[in-house]
């Protein structure tokens, strides 16, 4: 792990271009400046940003082993996303405040409670299909979102009823203004009347705060209160230990936190999960072929390596609260660390074939928590990340056992930027038809076999091997 040191400050090489040049072409075209820095200056680089400002870039696993096992008295956060979220949220807390909300946020996410949550998943994914067309191309991703929305607001918010259809509403809208607000400079981020983002966030997070308020107060007067499972009201229940409670405006914001942390994030990885299986036929019917069996070693493999080759977040920060070391770099304090997940996920000393599209790389072999780092790592690694995980695992299942999806032999969908998220261009564009058919529809066999579906003995990577 870094440490404190009193050595001289000792930084990484890097480009030279003025500070506002750098900031724009990171904000436009992070992926492939990130690219860049890296084959030129390797695993570790210093930059000078707007926001940010002097930061270092790494995406050597071992540097980020040392960075997220720092104490959080030498590192701390690194982001605009707390103030956009609240004073309440995890992402505005550093030190042993963080230490002790972590602690109590948790627990909720973990264990037994997660089996209690994948009857709501299953539940909205199948209101959600219900509707999917036959036969004709569509995309995915809107339909993702809505059943990630639907799901944590009941198994999160605890939310039914009017407080369900209001959040549902009104939710996304907030969410999108906020990724995209969190990434300007503060002064942009203020209110300058309700046409601009910081007024239209204001407007937005004032009726969030009412429904929430409303809903607070609705579970407290629910005589079951003390049985309930969902998120929000562990929440209330849960104390620090002093006896102290979490104040309702924390917990306003951290519910807020979850669902922007969880909701877009988990949807989107879920339309790249579409987009890439339909591109691998074999890995497609042996998915198929798994659920059918009650597996699922397969499909969370899968899932992994989506998250490796298609990670919807660019990358995570921490501050130097202090003179660090890290690796052979002596980091001055104020200094921003940025870790790249995309470089990190693609390092060919951890990845065999990093640009391969090949789940049997996690078959029997879980990925390294310093080398595969979609949800972050160390204090601040993601809280939902087990819900999330739970989520993809039970929507792809679902979805594998209602519906036959048609392989194709287009390019692969490009990355959009959503603000915080990367989404497939396309939207994860889908061809499906339902399994419950007893009369495949014209031509399906013959298309399956031209895509490989009925060839066997090949690998995924060895059949697809320069797709991605």
């Amino acid at each position: 792990m870094a440490h404190a040191t009193s050595d001289p400050v000792r930084l990484p090489p890097g480009p030279r271009t003025p500070r506002l040049v750098q900031g724009i072409r990171f904000l436009t075209a992070r992926r492939g400046v990130v690219g860049g820095l890296t084959r030129r200056y390797g695993p570790a680089a210093s930059l000078n940003l707007p926001i940010f400002g002097r930061a270092v870039l790494i995406s050597d696993p071992a540097l980020i082993k040392d960075l997220f096992t720092t104490g959080p008295d030498l590192v701390g956060r690194a982001t605009n996303l707390g103030e956009v979220l609240g004073p309440g949220s995890t992402f505005s807390l550093d030190g042993e405040e963080h230490r002790e909300r972590r602690k109590l946020l948790v627990p909720p996410f973990h264990g037994k409670r997660m089996h209690g949550y994948e009857s709501i998943v299953e539940d909205e994914v199948l209101r959600e299909v219900a509707g999917w067309p036959e036969g004709v191309e569509f995309e995915t991703l809107p339909s993702m979102m809505r059943i990630t929305l639907n799901a944590i607001l009941r198994a999160v918010f605890g939310a039914e009823g009017a407080a369900f259809d209001e959040l549902r509403e009104e939710l996304p809208q907030l969410v999108e203004v906020g990724s995209r607000i969190a990434l300007l400079p503060r002064f942009f981020r203020r209110d300058f009347g309700p046409r601009s983002p910081g007024g239209i966030m204001q407007r937005h997070r004032r009726r969030y705060d009412e429904i929430i308020d409303s809903l607070i107060a609705e579970v407290r007067r629910d005589p079951g209160f003390d049985e309930r499972s969902d998120v929000l009201s562990l929440m209330l229940r849960a104390r620090y230990e002093d006896g102290s409670a979490i104040s309702d405006r924390h917990i306003a914001d951290e519910l807020l936190t979850l669902l922007t942390a969880g909701h877009e994030t988990t949807a989107t990885t879920l339309a790249w999960l579409v987009e890439r299986v339909r591109r691998h036929p074999q890995l497609l019917e042996r998915l198929t072929e798994e659920v059918d069996a009650g597996g699922s070693e397969l499909q969370q493999a899968t899932i992994w390596e989506v998250q490796r080759l298609r990670p919807v977040i660019d990358g995570t920060s921490r501050r130097a609260l202090q003179r660090i070391r890290l690796g052979e770099w002596v980091i001055p304090e104020g200094h921003v660390v940025i870790v790249s997940i995309p470089t990190a996920h693609a390092n060919p000393d951890r990845f065999t074939g990093p640009s391969v599209f090949d789940p049997d790389r996690f078959i029997g072999n879980p990925p390294d928590n310093y080398a595969w780092i979609p949800f972050g790592g160390g204090i601040r690694r993601c809280i939902g990340a087990a819900f999330a995980n739970m989520e993809m695992n039970v929507t792809l299942r679902t979805l594998l056992r209602e519906f036959t999806f048609v392989p194709t032999s287009a390019p692969g969908e490009a990355y959009h930027s959503r603000g915080i998220a990367n989404a497939p261009g396309d939207g994860g564009r889908a061809i499906v038809y339902r399994r419950s058919n007893t009369t495949p529809p014209d031509g399906w066999a013959a298309a399956g076999n031209v895509l490989g579906i009925a060839s066997g003995g090949q690998s995924p990577v060895q059949q697809n091997a320069g797709t991605d």
